[in-house]
């Protein structure tokens, strides 16, 4: 069955500004196993800077750091 017509690439990213700055993927489709690999042991790893986010105490900064300038930006809001 087909996709929508233009649905795959309305979706696709670009890394041409990425390349411009010199980023070069490091894995390609043939050694997606050993990325994944890497991302599990990466995670696996450092644990201290996911934890903060499960736990909800990122959540916790984002709301004092960003409440105040949610609020004014909401309440200037034409909707």
């Amino acid at each position: 069955m087909p996709d929508r017509e233009g649905h795959d690439r309305r979706y696709a990213m670009n890394a041409d500004k990425l390349k411009a700055l010199g980023w070069k993927r490091q894995y390609d489709s043939i050694n997606f196993d050993a990325a994944v690999e890497n991302t599990v042991r990466w995670y696996r790893d450092n644990e201290s800077w996911w934890r903060k986010i499960k736990s909800g105490e990122y959540l916790e900064y984002y709301k004092r750091q960003y409440a105040a300038r949610l609020a004014a930006a909401t309440a200037a809001s034409p909707n």
